[in-house]
C-alpha cells in the first residue's frame, strides 16, 4: 500500500468518519427525533429475538468496554497493572469469549431477520446492512486472536495502542504506525470507522440514548378521582327495578314500557 493512501484511508478517513457520527447523529436528533429509535420487531418471534438480544448486547458491550480500556487507559495505569504481554493475553482471553457471544447472538438476529416473512418485510435495506456489517466486524476481531497469538511480546499491541490514541489526540503522521502490520487488523480497523460513519443514518443511533434512566426514575401512579370512581359506582349499584322507575318518570305521557323491560 503506497504512503499516500495509508495516509488517506488512516490518516484522514477517520476523522471523517467521527465527524459526521457526532454531527449527523446531532442535526437527526434535533430534526427528526421520531425516528431516533431503535425500531424493535420484538413482538415477532419473542424467543429468538430474546435469545439473540441479550447475547449479542451483552458480549458487545464487553468488547466495546474493553477497547475503550485496552487503547485509551493512560499509559501510566497501564504500567502500573499489568505488562503488554498480559495485557494482550487478557484481551485475547476476554475480548475473544465475548466476541464469541456477541457473534452468536447476532448470528441469531440475523437468522431470524431474513428468514421470517413479517419481519424482513419490516426491514430496510440499512436494517440489514447494518447488521451485517456489526457481524463482519465481529468475525474479524475474532480472526484477529490467533494472529495476536503470534506477537506475545506486545509489541504489536502497543503499536496499535499508540495508533489509536494518536486519532484521539490528533497526533499528525499516525497513520505511518500501521505501515507493516497484519492486513486483518487494517481492515478491522477501516470497518470500525466505516460503521461510526453510516451510523446516524441507521437505527444505530440508539446507542446515544439507552434506556439507563428508567433505573433511577421515580415511580408514577395514575389515581382516578375520587368524585367520579363515587359517581360510577353508585350507577353500577342501580338495579333494572331502579333504572325502570327512573325512565317512568321521565317517560312522556301515556307511554308505557313492554312488562319483560319492568320485571317482575
Amino acid at each position: 500500500m503506497s504512503d499516500y493512501l495509508n495516509s488517506a484511508l488512516y490518516g484522514w478517513y477517520p476523522y471523517v468518519c467521527l465527524t459526521v457520527f457526532a454531527l449527523g447523529s446531532l442535526v437527526r436528533f434535533d430534526t427528526a427525533q421520531y425516528t431516533w429509535r431503535s425500531g424493535s420487531s420484538q413482538l415477532l418471534r419473542k424467543r429468538q429475538f430474546r435469545w439473540g438480544s441479550n447475547l449479542f448486547h451483552v458480549g458487545i458491550l464487553v468488547v466495546i468496554g474493553g477497547h475503550f480500556a485496552g487503547f485509551l487507559m493512560p499509559d501510566w495505569a497501564v504500567d502500573w497493572l499489568i505488562s503488554p504481554a498480559q495485557h494482550e493475553l487478557l484481551a485475547m482471553v476476554v475480548g475473544g469469549l465475548a466476541g464469541l457471544i456477541a457473534i452468536v447472538g447476532l448470528s441469531l438476529l440475523i437468522h431470524r431477520r431474513l428468514t421470517d416473512p413479517r419481519i424482513r418485510a419490516t426491514s430496510r435495506r440499512w436494517d440489514i446492512a447494518i447488521i451485517l456489517m456489526l457481524w463482519a466486524q465481529l468475525a474479524l476481531g475474532l480472526l484477529t486472536v490467533p494472529v495476536s497469538a503470534l506477537h506475545m511480546d506486545g509489541a504489536l499491541f502497543l503499536t496499535l495502542v499508540a495508533y489509536i490514541k494518536g486519532i484521539v489526540l490528533l497526533h499528525p503522521g499516525v497513520a505511518d504506525l500501521l505501515l507493516g502490520t497484519p492486513l486483518i487488523y487494517r481492515v478491522h480497523i477501516l470497518l470500525g470507522f466505516t460503521i461510526f460513519l453510516v451510523s446516524p443514518f441507521t437505527r444505530l443511533v440508539h446507542v446515544w440514548s439507552a434506556p439507563v434512566w428508567y433505573f433511577g426514575r421515580p415511580g408514577f401512579q395514575v389515581v382516578r378521582s375520587r368524585e367520579s370512581v363515587g359517581n360510577r359506582s353508585r350507577d353500577q349499584s342501580l338495579t333494572v327495578a331502579d333504572l325502570v322507575t327512573r325512565a317512568d318518570s321521565a317517560k312522556p305521557a301515556g307511554a308505557k314500557f313492554p312488562q319483560s323491560v319492568r320485571g317482575n
